[in-house]
């Protein structure tokens, strides 16, 4: 066994030991498949509909809503604070830097919300919305569907330093992701699966250029990279593209950027990963046997994929009377204080947001 693989299972054994002392709350309890089917039978309807309309005219809306689910399900659970909009007293989620510019698809479920709201008011929450609009994401742009728990609440908190706190970053090595991953409850492998989602999207060259200039503090390429593929990257965001180009993007899987499939995971292994994140999948052999496994069969990927996505989708839900129903995704409803005592890992302090 190597050293980088054994250093791998002694870094997982220390955080399963730490959680084993501080045991994760049961999630997910209160969420079950056609919550509304009396109380706003419509509703699924009515977010696919305002999901394909926008996917017609912008296919790129499927991986933005797809990665705005995860974004609000790392911070808080998943429980629609990333919608939030910051205020003269508090910035919000959306606008952390991990967020703020790269986060889109605000105006889809906005639409979905406005459509439900008319049909079943005070019904269903912003955080069941983008867990549906999730899923019919997937749908459009991976042919593949799945049925989705709901019942979540809406929380009333959203702060960009919990963004910051929880977000795994592109630079992250593979101990970190799995670190990161296992604090939410998943597991190396969902690491792995949910990874794949980098298969449809763009990202801002401040994400990768890590890679192309001054890689570990040398004028050099990362080697991991590959060289044609680091040429086209470098001409698409060249030294200093993040302060005088911030716009500006590239497809994250350059094989199939519009098709949610397998091929995020064939890159990976032609050294056409984009991130330092995405090639961490390759470091470990534990983790490269799963990447083994999606190339040989797209369809047990997509299997896997859509179980960790309601898996993902359980993470600290808010449900029964805590939490509330919002009326617009964009605040919280007025007379709420917006002061809660923060159980996550920001805990130790009361945060408030301003009323409405």
């Amino acid at each position: 066994m190597s050293s980088l693989s054994m250093k791998f299972m002694l870094f997982t054994s220390a955080v399963a030991a730490v959680l084993a002392l501080f045991p994760i709350a049961a999630v997910g309890a209160g969420l079950k498949v056609g919550f509304y089917s009396k109380s706003c039978p419509s509703a699924e309807n009515l977010v696919q509909q305002a999901v394909a309309a926008a996917f017609k005219n912008n296919t790129g809306v499927a991986a933005g809503l797809i990665r705005l689910h995860f974004h609000d399900c790392f911070v808080k659970g998943c429980d629609g604070s990333v919608l939030i909009d910051s205020t003269a007293n508090n910035t919000a989620e959306k606008d952390a830097p991990p967020n703020k510019p790269s986060l889109r698809g605000f105006e889809v479920i906005d639409a979905a919300k406005k459509a439900i709201e008319a049909k079943c008011p005070k019904t269903v929450s912003c955080a069941d919305i983008l867990a549906f609009a999730a899923r019919d994401s997937i749908a459009l742009a991976g042919n593949v569907t799945y049925k989705v728990p709901a019942g979540r609440r809406d929380g009333r908190i959203s702060t960009n330093t919990s963004a910051l706190n929880n977000l795994p970053s592109p630079l992250s090595t593979a101990s970190e992701l799995v670190g990161n991953f296992t604090l939410k409850n998943l597991t190396a492998e969902d690491m792995v699966i949910l990874s794949g989602a980098h298969t449809i999207g763009v990202s801002r060259c401040s994400s990768f250029t890590n890679r192309l200039y001054g890689f570990s503090n040398t004028s050099q390429v990362d080697p991991t990279i590959s060289s044609a593929y680091a040429f086209l990257l470098k001409s698409i965001c060249p030294a200093n593209s993040s302060q005088f180009f911030p716009t500006t993007t590239t497809d994250m899987d350059i094989i199939t950027p519009t098709v949610l499939d397998n091929k995020y995971y064939v890159g990976l292994t032609n050294n056409l990963g984009l991130f330092t994140s995405d090639q961490a999948l390759l470091t470990n052999s534990t983790l490269k046997a799963s990447v083994d496994e999606f190339i040989k069969s797209e369809k047990r990927w997509k299997s896997k994929f859509v179980k960790s996505m309601v898996k993902m989708g359980d993470i600290e839900v808010l449900t029964g009377t805590q939490g509330e129903i919002r009326l617009s995704c964009r605040v919280i409803n007025k007379g709420s204080t917006g002061l809660e005592i923060n159980n996550g890992p920001d805990s130790g302090e009361f945060t408030e947001i301003a009323t409405t």
